[in-house]
C-alpha cells in the first residue's frame, strides 16, 4: 500500500489568510483522508463501490452540513471552512466529495433554507450524522442544462399530492433515505418535495458502467403515483430559483474541491519528477518538465485565491451566482488540465492505480460537466457581463 505523503500546496502563503479555526478544520479533514480514504480508495474505485464505512468519519470531520447551525446538528462553520473540507475530500477522491457536497448543499441546505421548522428538526440531525443519506432530484433524462423544462409533476389529491416522473444522474440515489425532489404543480410552478425511502411507487435503480466517479453511487429517482403528504412540500421558496440556490452552494463547494484534485496531481507529479532518472539525471531537471510544473502551481495558486475571495464574499452574503459560476468553471478546468499534464510527466506509470492521477482525470471529466457544464458556466459569465443571455 502506497503511503499518502501529501503536505499541501501553498505557493503564495495563503494560509496567512486563514484563521486558526480554518486551518484546524482543514488539517483534521486532511489527516482523515490520509488515514481512512487514501488506503482504500483505489480498490473502491476499481470495484465501483461507494465505501459506506466512511460515512461516520465524514460526519465527524464536517462532511455533512458543516455550515448548518448547531441547533440542527451541523457545526455552524463559515463558508471558507466548508470549502476547505471539500478541498481535502476531493484531494482524496471527487466521488467522496460529491457524496458529501450533495448531502450538505443539495439536501440539507434546501431543508434548512426552504423547509419548515418541523422539517429542520426531523431531517437535519439525522443527515448531519450520516444516519440518513440524501439525494437531490433535479436533472431529468431530457432536461439537464434546461431544468426549467422538467416534466416531473405533482398533482393534488386528497391529503396531499401524487408525484410522477423520473430524475437521472442522481448521486447517492441507490441507498438514499430521503430525496429533495423538484417537480411542477398543476399551475406549472416548480416546488420542492421531500420524498422518503419506503413511499409506495418510489424506486432508485442504480446506474452501472461508469468510467468516472466510480466510488460514488449514481442512479435514478423514479416516481410512479407516489403519494406525498402536503406537509412534505417545502413551504418557504418555490420556482426555479429555489433549486438554483442549492446549486450555488454546491458549485461553490466544487470550486474548492477541484483545487484538491489539482493539488494531488501536481504533488504526485512533482515527487515523481524528482525521483525518476532519465539520461543520468532526474526528469525534474529538464526544461519542459519544469514548464509543466511551473504552470501547474501557477494555476493552482490563482484558483486558491479565487476560491478564498469567493468564500469571503459568501460569508458576507455578497457572492453572486455568476461569480460562483466563474470559480466553478475555472477551477475544474485547470484541475483537469493539471491532471492531464501530470499524467504525461509520469508516462506509462500515470495510467496505473499505483498513482491517483488517472482516477482524478476520469473523475474530473464528470465534474466539468455536472452542476452546470463548462460551456453553460461560460455563457452565465457572458450573460452577466453583456446583459444578454445567449442560452435562451
Amino acid at each position: 500500500m502506497k503511503s499518502d505523503l501529501f503536505k499541501g500546496v501553498d505557493y503564495y502563503d495563503i494560509d496567512e489568510l486563514l484563521t486558526e479555526e480554518h486551518k484546524l478544520i482543514r488539517n483534521s479533514a486532511r489527516e482523515w483522508v490520509k488515514a481512512k480514504l487514501s488506503p482504500i480508495i483505489e480498490e473502491a474505485y476499481e470495484k465501483a463501490q461507494f465505501p459506506k464505512q466512511l460515512v461516520p468519519g465524514l460526519a465527524e470531520i464536517g462532511g455533512f452540513g458543516s455550515y448548518i447551525p448547531e441547533e440542527y446538528g451541523g457545526l455552524g462553520l463559515d463558508q471558507i471552512s466548508y470549502g476547505l473540507v471539500m478541498q481535502e475530500l476531493e484531494r482524496g477522491d471527487s466521488g467522496i466529495r460529491s457524496t458529501s457536497s450533495v448531502q450538505t448543499s443539495l439536501v440539507m441546505y434546501p431543508i434548512w433554507k426552504y423547509g419548515s421548522e418541523e422539517h429542520r428538526k426531523k431531517y437535519l440531525p439525522k443527515l448531519a450524522t450520516g444516519e440518513w443519506i440524501g439525494s437531490f432530484g433535479l436533472t431529468e433524462p431530457d432536461h439537464g442544462s434546461n431544468p426549467g423544462g422538467m416534466v416531473t409533476r405533482i398533482t393534488k389529491t386528497d391529503g396531499g399530492f401524487l408525484l410522477n416522473g423520473a430524475k437521472l444522474w442522481i448521486s447517492n440515489s441507490p441507498f438514499c433515505d430521503v430525496a429533495v425532489v423538484w417537480a411542477k404543480n398543476e399551475e406549472g410552478r416548480i416546488k420542492g418535495v421531500i420524498v422518503e425511502r419506503g413511499m409506495e411507487g418510489f424506486t432508485t435503480p442504480e446506474t452501472h458502467g461508469k468510467w468516472s466517479l466510480r466510488a460514488s453511487a449514481t442512479g435514478e429517482l423514479v416516481f410512479d403515483n407516489v403519494f406525498i403528504p402536503e406537509n412534505n412540500i417545502l413551504p418557504n421558496k418555490d420556482g426555479l430559483g429555489a433549486p438554483l440556490g442549492c446549486l450555488d452552494s454546491a458549485r461553490y463547494g466544487i470550486a474548492w474541491g477541484a483545487i484538491g484534485a489539482a493539488m494531488d496531481c501536481y504533488d504526485t507529479a512533482l515527487r515523481y519528477a524528482k525521483e525518476r532518472i532519465q539520461f543520468d539525471k532526474p526528469i525534474a531537471s529538464f526544461q519542459l518538465v519544469q514548464k509543466k510544473l511551473a504552470e501547474m502551481v501557477t494555476e493552482i495558486t490563482k484558483a486558491q485565491l479565487l476560491a478564498w475571495r469567493l468564500g469571503t464574499l459568501r460569508n458576507e452574503g455578497k457572492a453572486s451566482t455568476a461569480q460562483i459560476s466563474m470559480a466553478k468553471r475555472n477551477n475544474v478546468h485547470i484541475a483537469l488540465q493539471i491532471a492531464r499534464e501530470s499524467r504525461q510527466i509520469l508516462g506509462a506509470m500515470g495510467i496505473t492505480n499505483e498513482y491517483s492521477i488517472m482516477r482524478h482525470m476520469m473523475n474530473l471529466e464528470s465534474v466539468i460537466t455536472y452542476e452546470g457544464t463548462h460551456d453553460i458556466h461560460l455563457l452565465i459569465t457572458g450573460a452577466d457581463v453583456t446583459g444578454i443571455p445567449a442560452f435562451k
